[in-house]
């Protein structure tokens, strides 16, 4: 415990988050990062669910068949493009290369608006760099925090992204019957910009945070930003391969895409009946989206760093998949648009508030080739591959007349076996802390 000592700023966050005074600035810079990162995907991302609405939910397969393809082929290129560049260059480099491909749909869209190719092209875009944005975010937090940090402060620095998805969304009802689609990627664009700018001073504030740290005798991440990490395009999936316990990461991952997709695909059939105009669509997800982050905020700021530092990182891996098994017999007792709406905001609050924060953790133990490699392809290639193989499973029992408790029987089993993989993983993750103490 600090001493009284500790920076009034300190104090005030301690009423929240279990923070020293020399972790506030990377504290506070981590959730300004968040903040604004998923401020900007929660406006694009009502626009990518309403071009899915365009092709019909039977045509969602060959969405995500699309989406796999090409994030198949971008994960090379990110390793590629890792062991060219210092991390310090690599990290910004990669937000500025979204913002440009931002700016080139914002045109195409101001040309030809009514596009159904350009739907597709922006829907598997989104699909491709939500993810590597996301995971981008994250990486650089598990090598800025040590596992004892991150315990502690990423419940924090994740609320901090509910919250700008909260304003995502806002942003989005507020503005997108006045400035259209081009004005919401335009909007998209200047927080990009936002993001560059705060992933510089983090990248700063590490170097900083290590020695503050290793000054009090305390855990810190001992990596460096300065160099490249080596190897051929291939190496994140040779790690991956090598690894039982980032298998064992990329089969959580699996999982927890498999009954979200599901979710997904009944959420958004349903819509597609309920709604006929592309605009009243856009707005009821992003509806979704507001009550879905304002519950996860809440859960991030009051409740999940309780839970971890109380029960561990294994209890709150593994409290996702049991909400999900309960949302599922839900659907069971009361299948309705209503109650698929709430099974959808159930998975992804736990996800988002619980599964996320949680195994985001399980990073701060593994190198940094690890981290930006292996990783990334977890994030990426394998949740998409998650997607696809979940959207053609539904497509399957689709075609065989199972309908909607054939889906929701799909769930409750990969709900069963995400909750077992999730207390191996959690005990592996143990084993590994112990071992670097």
């Amino acid at each position: 415990m600090e001493p009284a000592s500790r920076s009034p700023l300190a104090r005030v966050l301690s009423l929240v988050v279990e923070v020293r005074s020399h972790e506030v600035k990377a504290l506070l810079l981590a959730f300004a990062c968040n903040f604004v990162l998923l401020g900007v995907y929660y406006i694009l991302r009502p626009l990518r669910d309403t071009m899915a609405t365009v092709f019909g939910p039977d045509q969602l397969q060959n969405l995500f068949t699309g989406t796999f393809v090409i994030m198949l082929l971008s994960a090379p290129v990110f390793a590629w493009a890792a062991s060219k560049l210092t991390l310090a260059r690599f990290l910004p480099g990669v937000f500025w290369f979204l913002l440009a491909n931002l700016l080139v749909f914002y045109g195409l869209f101001r040309l030809v608006p009514e596009s159904r190719w350009l739907a597709a092209a922006f829907f598997w875009w989104f699909s491709v760099v939500n993810l590597i944005l996301v995971s981008v975010f994250w990486t650089l937090m598990a090598d800025v925090f040590s596992a004892a940090q991150a315990t502690r402060l990423f419940a924090f620095v994740a609320a901090g992204g509910s919250l700008g998805a909260i304003a995502g969304p806002l942003v989005t009802k507020a503005s997108a019957a006045t400035v259209g689609v081009g004005g919401l990627l335009f909007i998209a664009a200047g927080g990009f910009v936002g993001v560059i700018a705060v992933v510089h001073l983090l990248m700063r504030e590490k170097v900083r945070l290590r020695a503050a740290a290793e000054d009090q005798g305390e855990d810190a991440q001992a990596t460096t930003l300065d160099h490249v990490l080596p190897g051929n395009p291939f190496r994140g999936f040779q790690l991956l391969a090598r690894s039982p316990y980032m298998m064992g990461q990329a089969a959580f991952i699996l999982l927890m895409t498999w009954i979200a997709t599901v979710v997904y695909f009944l959420q958004t059939d349903l819509i597609a009946n309920a709604y006929s105009e592309v605009a009243a669509r856009t707005v009821a997800f992003a509806d979704v989206d507001l009550f879905v982050n304002s519950v996860a905020a809440f859960i991030l700021i009051f409740g999940l760093g309780r839970v971890l530092k109380r029960f561990g990182v294994t209890a709150s891996l593994v409290l996702s998949p049991l909400i999900m098994i309960v949302a599922c017999i839900g659907i069971v007792i009361s299948p309705t648009l209503f109650m698929v709406q709430v099974a959808r905001a159930a998975q992804r609050i736990s996800q988002y508030a619980i599964a996320r924060p949680s195994r985001e953790v399980l990073f701060t133990v593994v190198d940094q080739q690890e981290k930006y490699k292996a990783k990334n392809v977890i994030d990426t290639v394998v949740y998409r591959f998650g997607d696809l193989t979940a959207a053609w499973m539904q497509a399957g029992l689709r075609a065989a007349g199972a309908g909607l408790i054939g889906a929701v029987a799909l769930g409750i089993g990969v709900s069963a076996a995400w909750a077992l993989v999730a207390v191996g993983l959690g005990r592996r993750y143990r084993t590994l802390v112990e071992a670097r103490s």
